[in-house]
């Protein structure tokens, strides 16, 4: 048992905390630095979602029914994967046409009618009381537990007395909260930058508490997540919670999951969070990860609590209140009261945010168009904005009130599930008028009304009707039995299909006639020219160019000079006057009192306000002040006409850079492949340069040599010819190899292939470098078999493979007792050119090899400088290259072959000729 005064004195301390969040949020967007232009601030405050009926509710939800409790769950994790296409179009609608709320959006769809926002509003009420009533019996119940001795709420608990409720304190706290913070001042965005922060930090606090209660019963009262399971797995009645019977058929939660998916769309709550309050719609991305994040760690320890609390008290207690119940129950006041303050943060988010949106939509929708209608009601009255306020405070009380009245009435024999699910059914009616008219511009006011009058009234025959009876108000029996005895209309098994959950039941039928009616009588009506023009801007949201004016839905005159006296009469004298100055700065446009104002400002005015009053009363007040003529059905379908243009204009645009992406995108490649070859010209250049370099250094220096010493007598002077003759001989033979390598890569080189004798061509070959290992003392050994068979090739090419890869080995056989071993064989026989497999030529040195890493860079005919044998990376000339691409011409391949000890081998292998090689 915790002391009354601890409770209250930690509910008072904890919305005060809420109260100086809210302050200062106002206060910097006053200054206009805003703490919510944040995506993580966004994503949390979506998370008013997670409710009393999250924290309490599932968990008494899956004591009763295993996992019946997350569909509620999974449907918001699918519909965040089309956030980026359904909630932005959506943000992008409100934030063009200042559209504040639900039912303002379905009333500006469908031609701005007054009639379908005031149903829709009305349908948010009736649907959200027992919503705000959950809300408080959840706080009243966890007030209660906290100071009583059993530290729980036995399922058999009866009322008590209306002034000792705490619900009752409770409602006229909450409203006095939501009355300074949704509703100090009528503004043109509706957003209450305050109020979202205050809503993201409750989104952290019930998150930890229910977490740490969470992990206290898994690891403090229990072992961990098995040995809850395994214990529960002992009892039979709890086995089968771990499974989706006995309470929850698939059926069930297929229709669970889309409930909760069309109402977590379609809350006003939610819509608040989501459209009016966000900034940026970037933030989207943010919150379509991390607001999944956080329902599946508020729903981690459902389950272990839920087992544990059945394990700890059996059936005797509420399962809604096991969260609380078990803390209480060991004597952990301390965790008590953090469960309880996080049970009061999941409350007092969802009815503050709830009330704002309702009453902005009594405002707009219901309250101010009745005002309009009647003739002299606003008459004479300077200041409307006040009076706007004074209806939004007086219907926020009003709604806390009904809640509070409902949860004394009808609750005492539900759950919080089954009120939650109440709620969530009527909401969901709104799908066919919003989703329809989103993407279908057949979508029709009259097919919108006649739905929406059709679906709800089977929502309340089917399932509100019912709750009435479970709380004693009606017969017991009138939810099997039907009215008067005639089971054929019995809510529960209507026209006869049984066997299905309640909501399941009741969510086929009033989906089934809202949709048919929707769409059947849309297609049978005819659009009125206003709203084929808001169907078009609706539909076609996202394919209008950023920045294209609104099409001209009016047509007439007014002077700036009204246009402003009916600001004022909403936001104030400096409110318009700073509207129309910015209006100016931006157009250029006059504003004067007597100057005439054009349709563009019209427009203006109208959007402005719309965010105070909502768009049909907005339409209504600036008709009142603009001489104009209806619009006929030809000049909107030259609108019409106009929108398709600018449309296809935009897909043209859209084509267009697509295009120029690709065109961008081929000329960058090209560009880099145009480097490529510059770059490859450039070390070509350069390697040449470099080979070029050597023989005719040497050359200009014996030349000088013997210029400097003409008395030389002729044997000293043939020691001087000898050197230049040989670096004269290089330099040809590298010139003779630059043209080869380019008629090689050409194309242009001529090729004589036919079959060769390569015993002769090796012996030609080692024949004309004899000179080259005798005067390096090189020993030269060749093993060549009788009887290889002829190869397909060009001798003369083969032939200067074969004295490339012999000056090679000679070049860098060993310093001392240098050696080359050049022998063939014949391998792979079967697979070479035409099935008679291929010579191997091998040529070793007992060099110092080449390291493995290096082996690939002999054969670049883009290196230069060092030696790869050494361990410094670069070619050994052209010769190799060359080669290379001769050997690769002829069908075989060459290669520095892996050896065990030192030296290298380099390898090529020719394809056997057969009879039909070209000649």
């Amino acid at each position: 048992m915790v002391s009354t005064w601890v409770v209250v004195a930690v509910s008072v301390a904890y919305l005060g905390v809420l109260f100086a969040i809210a302050w200062f949020g106002d206060r910097q967007a006053a200054r206009g630095r805003s703490i919510i232009s944040n995506g993580y601030i966004y994503a949390l405050s979506i998370a008013v979602y997670a409710t009393s009926w999250t924290y309490y509710g599932s968990v008494g939800s899956a004591a009763e029914g295993g996992i019946a409790w997350l569909p509620i769950y999974l449907g918001p994790m699918v519909v965040v994967i089309l956030w980026w296409v359904v909630l932005r179009k959506i943000i992008r609608i409100c934030k063009r046409d200042r559209i504040t709320s639900l039912a303002d959006f379905v009333s500006a769809r469908y031609g701005k009618s007054q009639l379908l926002g005031g149903l829709v509003t009305v349908i948010a009420v009736l649907g959200l009381v027992p919503y705000i009533a959950l809300q408080l019996k959840a706080i009243s119940t966890t007030f209660t537990i906290l100071r009583s001795e059993a530290g729980a709420a036995t399922t058999g608990d009866g009322a008590v007395p209306l002034l000792q409720d705490t619900g009752l304190y409770a409602a006229l706290m909450l409203a006095a909260f939501t009355i300074v913070f949704g509703t100090r001042h009528l503004d043109a965005t509706e957003r209450h930058e305050g109020m979202v922060a205050a809503i993201a930090f409750e989104s952290l606090v019930k998150l930890v508490a229910f977490l740490v209660v969470g992990a206290w019963v898994t690891y403090g009262l229990f072992d961990g997540f098995s040995d809850v399971v395994e214990r529960a797995a002992e009892r039979p009645e709890l086995a089968e919670l771990m499974t989706l019977s006995p309470n929850t058929g698939y059926d069930t939660f297929f229709w669970l999951t889309v409930l909760s998916m069309l109402a977590f769309l379609l809350l006003p709550r939610q819509w608040q969070v989501s459209v009016v309050e966000n900034v940026d719609e970037r933030h989207l991305r943010t919150a379509m990860w991390l607001f999944p994040l956080y329902l599946l760690l508020i729903n981690l320890f459902v389950l272990p609590i839920s087992l544990g609390g059945l394990l700890t008290f059996g059936p005797e207690v509420d399962a809604d209140t096991f969260v609380l119940a078990l803390p209480m129950a060991d004597q952990q006041s301390l965790l008590a009261l953090l469960v309880f303050v996080g049970g009061l943060s999941a409350a007092t988010g969802m009815v503050i945010v709830e009330t704002i949106a309702l009453s902005t939509m009594v405002s707009n929708s219901v309250v101010m168009p009745l005002l309009l209608r009647s003739r002299g009601a606003l008459r004479g009255r300077g200041d409307l904005g006040r009076l706007v306020l004074l209806v939004r405070r007086v219907t926020i009380v009003a709604l806390l009130l009904l809640g509070f009245v409902y949860f004394r009435v009808a609750t005492d024999a539900l759950g919080l599930v089954q009120i939650g699910l109440i709620s969530f059914a009527a909401v969901a009616q709104f799908a066919p008028a919003v989703l329809g008219g989103l993407y279908w511009k057949g979508a029709t006011r009259a097919g919108a009304l006649a739905g929406l009058v059709a679906g709800i009234s089977m929502w309340g025959y089917t399932l509100l009707l019912p709750s009435f009876s479970d709380s004693g108000w009606m017969p017991s029996s009138l939810p099997t039995e039907g009215p008067f005895g005639i089971e054929l209309l019995a809510p529960h098994a209507l026209f006869g299909l049984d066997g299905l959950d309640p909501v399941g039941h009741a969510m086929l039928w009033s989906m089934l006639v809202n949709v048919g009616m929707t769409v059947g009588v849309s297609l049978f009506s005819t659009p009125r020219p206003v709203e084929s023009v808001q169907a078009a801007l609706f539909v076609d949201a996202m394919s209008r160019p950023t920045g294209t004016p609104d099409l001209a839905l009016r047509r007439g005159e007014s002077t700036v000079g009204a246009l402003r006296g009916l600001l004022e009469r909403f936001v104030g004298p400096q409110g318009a006057h700073a509207a129309l100055t910015a209006y100016a700065a931006r157009t250029r446009a006059d504003v004067t009192p007597e100057a005439v104002a054009d349709a563009e400002l019209i427009r203006h005015v109208e959007a402005l306000l719309a965010g105070s009053v909502g768009s049909a009363s907005a339409r209504v007040m600036v008709s009142s002040v603009v001489s104009e003529e209806p619009l006929g059905m030809a000049e909107v379908m030259e609108i019409l006409d106009e929108a398709s243009q600018v449309r296809a204009y935009s897909h043209a645009l859209e084509a267009k850079s697509r295009e120029l992406e690709r065109a961008t995108a081929e000329l960058r490649e090209a560009n880099e492949q145009l480097q490529e070859l510059d770059r490859l010209k450039d070390d070509f250049v350069s390697t040449v340069t470099h080979e070029l370099r050597t023989p005719l250094t040497s050359i200009r220096a014996f030349s000088e040599i013997l210029v400097d010493n003409p008395d030389l007598d002729p044997d000293e002077r043939q020691e001087f010819l000898v050197p230049i003759v040989e670096e004269t001989e290089r330099l040809t033979r590298l010139i003779n190899q630059v043209l080869d390598l380019a008629k090689l890569e050409s194309g242009a080189g001529e090729w004589h292939v036919e079959p060769v004798d390569l015993r002769e061509v090796v012996q030609t070959s080692v024949a004309a470098t004899a000179q080259l290992f005798r005067e390096r003392d090189i020993s030269l050994d060749v093993e060549i078999p009788e009887g290889l068979p002829p190869v397909a090739a060009d001798a003369d090419r083969v032939a200067q493979v074969m004295v490339n890869l012999l000056g090679n080995a000679a070049k860098f056989a060993a310093p001392e007792r240098g050696a080359v071993r050049v022998s063939a064989s014949v391998r792979d026989p079967g697979t070479g050119a035409g099935g008679d497999g291929e010579v191997q030529v091998d040529v070793e040195d007992n060099g110092g090899g080449i390291p493995a890493e290096d082996r690939a860079v002999v054969f670049d005919k883009f290196r230069q400088g060092g030696d790869a044998r050494r361990g410094r990376p670069s070619g050994t000339g052209l010769g190799l290259p060359i080669s290379r691409e001769i050997i690769d011409h002829l069908g075989g391949r060459l290669w520095v072959a892996d050896r065990p000890g030192p030296g290298a081998t380099l390898s090529f292998t020719l394809p056997v000729a057969h009879a039909e090689v070209e000649r």
